[in-house]
């Protein structure tokens, strides 16, 4: 009998990453969208409901790009609970951290372990999670709450490789510090 994997221990923080209007609907949206959509919905329901910090970063895309300020594609998707105390980032780099207050906000509300979810695994996903574990924080990221879009054939490099195959690369090249939690349903959540 196979050993069912330990749920990660539980985190102060839910970092919800550029999960804008441009990557999660329309034409222009990942693959499987709305499976995302819901599973990190439920994560922000579950971190609300706990007590735990919830941080919305959103990327401050080129201009003419989909997630271009001020325009439709560039609005949260999920919505936010200014009135919870809900922190949302504007950001202009892949990395969460880089020249905005994450790491302030994180640290003047006590957090000590996070986990993060959204798109696009192979970039702001990662580039955060790298960052925040060479901050020292604990971070899980549930395997089934991040994504990304397929990758291109490339003549003479690779055939197109599959948004899932991307996602998964992306965590196995996070090392092992970081914590992969199979199911986003198995993260739990505490009070900083």
């Amino acid at each position: 009998m196979n050993a069912q994997p330990k749920p990660p221990a539980s985190v102060q923080a839910l970092i919800v990453i550029d999960m804008q209007s441009a990557f999660v609907s329309g034409r222009g949206a990942v693959p499987d969208a709305d499976r995302l959509l819901d599973t990190v919905g439920d994560l922000m329901a579950r971190a609300r409901e706990s007590g735990a910090l919830l941080v919305q970063l959103q990327n401050d895309g080129e201009p003419g790009a989909p997630d271009e300020p001020d325009t439709p594609g560039w609005r949260l998707h999920l919505p936010v609970d200014a009135g919870r105390g809900e922190v949302v980032l504007r950001k202009s780099a892949d990395d969460g951290f880089e020249e905005t207050r994450l790491e302030k906000v994180l640290r003047e509300a006590g957090v000590t372990a996070l986990a993060l979810c959204g798109v696009m695994s192979e970039m702001c996903v990662s580039a955060t999670a790298r960052t925040a574990l060479d901050l020292d924080f604990r971070v899980v990221l549930p395997h089934d709450a991040h994504a990304t879009y397929d990758i291109p054939a490339a003549e003479g490099i690779s055939d197109a490789v599959p948004a899932a195959v991307v996602s998964r690369v992306a965590e196995w090249a996070l090392g092992d510090e970081i914590e992969v939690a199979a199911r986003a349903c198995d993260v739990g959540f505490t009070k900083p």
